[in-house]
């Protein structure tokens, strides 16, 4: 699947992601959509190397299942990375 279609995927990953962890982010939902593309672009490279390249192709349920997944780690890591820095401050 090419880089654009990961980017929409992730997209919909990051406001899925975004659904299923509601709460404050540091960065809003600029921020939010971002960690979503990186993350169904990580998640899909992942899952890629492991399952193989067929299952994740085109934009379908299964890739947006991985996107989302991805988003969702993506984002706890970063409000676990950015509360830990707000409480020192």
């Amino acid at each position: 699947m090419g880089i654009l279609s990961w980017i929409i995927v992730g997209l919909i990953a990051g406001a899925l992601a975004k659904w299923i962890m509601p709460g404050k982010d540091p960065g809003g939902i600029i921020v939010t959509m971002l960690i979503g593309i990186v993350g169904a672009v990580i998640g899909g490279f992942l899952v890629g190397l492991v399952i193989g390249g067929d299952l994740i192709s085109g934009i379908n349920i299964t890739t947006i299942l991985v996107a989302t997944l991805g988003a969702i780690v993506l984002l706890a890591i970063y409000r676990w990375f950015v509360g830990r820095s707000a409480r020192r401050v």
